[in-house]
């Protein structure tokens, strides 16, 4: 079983699920060009998979946006491999109030400033073709060169944005209004775009407040 995770919507859980599936399958690239991702790495949170989980070919693989506690207790015990999915919360931020903005089955989240409030109240990318490398290794998974140059052109943001398959946004009619905007940009840092000076100053005090008395480091730590 693989588990891909992360507990903030907009971090890059579409991307990873397209590249995990690809890892797996050798760089097949025909299961994501006719299997939704939905369908391929189902979410353990929605009823959603269209064949039972312990009917799926292992390794199995399935995503959540749930946080660490809300597992099952057997998960922490399992053979599983997780990947989490971690993105700098300010351009996290900005994704999800340009979403909340368009999706007309949302409430509207009103001035940029608003929604820092409410978000606050609440709560990488890298070089594509290492990270390849990194998640075949970590999965137990040897991708020639070849192969790893297919899956990357595959992955890349601007690829993935025009799929009708890896872009969720094109698959469902709820999401007509935002066929431009779940995969929007796909660049890192575009929150200096968004945030007032003001604004970054509270973002990241409740940043360093939530974060206390932990030892990771994160590409944007010295932004």
């Amino acid at each position: 079983m693989v588990m891909i995770n992360d507990y903030c919507l907009y971090s890059g859980t579409n991307w990873m699920q397209e590249i995990v599936s690809l890892v797996l399958n050798g760089g097949d690239l025909t299961p994501v060009q006719t299997i939704p991702n939905w369908a391929r790495v189902p979410w353990l949170e929605t009823i959603q998979p269209t064949v039972p989980l312990d009917a799926r070919t292992s390794p199995r693989a399935m995503a959540t946006h749930l946080p660490y506690h809300c597992m099952s207790p057997s998960f922490f015990t399992s053979k599983a491999k997780v990947i989490y999915v971690t993105r700098n919360p300010k351009d996290v931020t900005v994704s999800f109030y340009k979403f909340q903005q368009q999706a007309s089955f949302i409430d509207d989240p009103g001035t940029f400033d608003q929604f820092l409030d409410f978000h606050l109240a609440g709560t990488s990318k890298g070089d594509l073709k290492v990270v390849l490398c990194q998640i075949a290794q970590f999965l137990g998974r040897e991708l020639s060169q070849e192969v790893l140059e297919k899956v990357a052109d595959h992955c890349q943001f601007s690829n993935m944005k025009k799929s009708a398959i890896a872009n969720p946004a094109l698959q469902h009619p709820c999401m007509e209004d935002l066929k431009t905007l779940f995969f929007r940009k796909g660049i890192a840092g575009d929150w200096r775009n968004h945030f007032s000076p003001e604004q970054e100053a509270r973002f990241t005090a409740v940043i360093k407040e939530e974060m206390k008395g932990t030892h990771y480091n994160f590409p944007w730590d010295n932004e």
